[in-house]
């Protein structure tokens, strides 16, 4: 019988009992599985010998342990196999094909191995789910840089006197892609529980990042206009938003959306009557949103001279009382300063203590179900699990698994230390090390 705690705890692992083996690096792919490993699946990283080329990512830890990895790894259990010979490919196969009801399911980045491929896979197991991340839909490679340099995005970010493209610090296409990812999981998993049979789900970057132009209108825009965009700078386009600067050199963001937001603006400024006459003089309404991105500059130099006259504690305090969309400006060091509070106060952050790293805040998923979330967990080191999934998954004894670590086919780390080779849980895997 479950305890309250427990019962609470099940609320945000909905996907547990789903086995997923996931052969993957870099960002999308990882990002997919962690996701899916949050809401409760479990999640097993295949790695090369030694692990695999993304550990040494940055940003680095002191110890030299990638912080990049750890952030997208969470959460997952993690064996090492070598994949350039037939035996550990086949070892990985077996692992994929095994697991009765709750496996049969891969994501991966890579076709290059023909016997891990879908139609090789599927022979042995007619239900299997495959999810396969590619650069473009002809399979040839990109990545979120190139993606943003071949679909208008770079051309239109960046200040507006540049010509100059610039690429974005936030790889949104990979982002965007890993989530898409495991939504078309989820959706053949859901058709397989209704039909019993399997599918092969392809996402390409390049696809994702041509879907969100196409949905977001940009590229109707580019068909059907004779003018090309120009670029807005620190505007938002089509509304009206821009950063602005106060008078102590602090600097905060200002969105109004809606006419409310923008009435509420121009009377925490003192503004009202001044922006009033303008639109007599212009025979314009300023509570039309196209009307205010048109006349985003004049409209921006008033507000402009107003936050350039006050201090930010000032101009913070005239805007909490509006309905006006607003933020400070903050670095990311400011963002994880401990006298800020920011991480400390928000349910989704838990400290974890990630070996190699040690302690520090990290997030679990921001999906809320019922009132709960998955807290952090950890992430795993190289192999760290390899003797425990063989044993357990495969049925492999003791021996076999030393064998092959004999043989190169698995990692010597096989059965790493005392600790990591408890039995799997799930849960505790998710608690570990994660405090409040």
């Amino acid at each position: 019988m479950r305890g309250p705690g427990e019962k609470d705890s099940l609320r945000s692992q909905p996907l547990r009992g789903m086995r997923i083996v996931e052969i993957s690096s870099y960002v999308a792919a990882p990002l997919g599985g962690m996701t899916l490993a949050q809401l409760g699946a479990d999640v097993i990283r295949v790695e090369p010998l030694d692990g695999a080329v993304d550990r040494t990512r940055r940003p680095l830890a002191e110890s030299g342990t990638s912080l990049y990895w750890s952030g997208l790894n969470k959460g997952k259990r993690a064996i090492e196999v070598d994949l350039s010979c037939e035996r550990g490919r086949r070892l990985v196969g077996d692992l994929i094909v095994a697991g009765g009801r709750r496996g049969g399911i891969v994501i991966s980045n890579s076709e290059r191995h023909q016997d891990l491929t879908f139609d090789t896979l599927r022979a042995r197991r007619p239900d299997l789910i495959h999810v396969l991340l590619s650069g473009r839909r002809d399979g040839g490679t990109a990545v979120d840089y190139t993606v943003q340099a071949a679909t208008g995005f770079a051309l239109l970010t960046g200040p507006e006197n540049s010509t100059q493209p610039v690429n974005h610090l936030l790889p949104a296409w990979d982002v965007a892609a890993g989530l898409y990812l495991s939504v078309g999981l989820l959706a053949a998993e859901r058709h397989r529980l209704l039909t019993g049979e399997g599918q092969q789900v392809r996402v390409a970057l390049e696809d994702v990042a041509l879907a969100t132009a196409g949905n977001l209108g940009y590229l109707a825009e580019a068909q059907l206009s004779g003018t090309p965009r120009e670029r807005s700078g620190n505007y938002v386009y089509g509304s009206f938003g821009r950063d602005f600067a106060t008078a102590d050199g602090g600097r905060l963001m200002i969105v109004a959306l809606t006419a409310r937001h923008w009435r509420d603006l121009l009377a925490a400024t003192g503004l009202t009557d001044a922006v009033s006459a303008l639109a007599s003089a212009l025979g314009v309404d300023f509570a039309e949103e196209s009307t205010r991105y048109r006349h985003r500059k004049v409209l921006g130099e008033l507000l402009a001279g107003w936050f350039e006259g006050r201090p930010l504690a000032e101009a913070e305090a005239a805007l909490r009382a509006t309905l006006v969309l607003w933020s400070t400006y903050r670095s990311f060091t400011e963002l994880a300063a401990d006298d800020a509070h920011v991480l400390r106060q928000n349910p989704l952050m838990a400290e974890v203590r990630q070996p190699g790293v040690g302690r520090h805040w990290a997030p679990g998923s921001p999906v809320v179900m019922d009132g709960e979330q998955s807290p952090p967990a950890v992430s795993p080191l190289v192999g760290q699990h390899t003797g425990e999934v063989l044993r357990a998954e495969l049925g492999l004894t003791a021996t076999d698994v030393a064998e092959l670590s004999g043989s190169g086919v698995i990692g010597t780390r096989a059965d790493g230390d005392a600790e990591h080779e408890k039995p799997y849980d799930r849960g505790k895997l998710l608690t570990h090390g994660a405090t409040r």
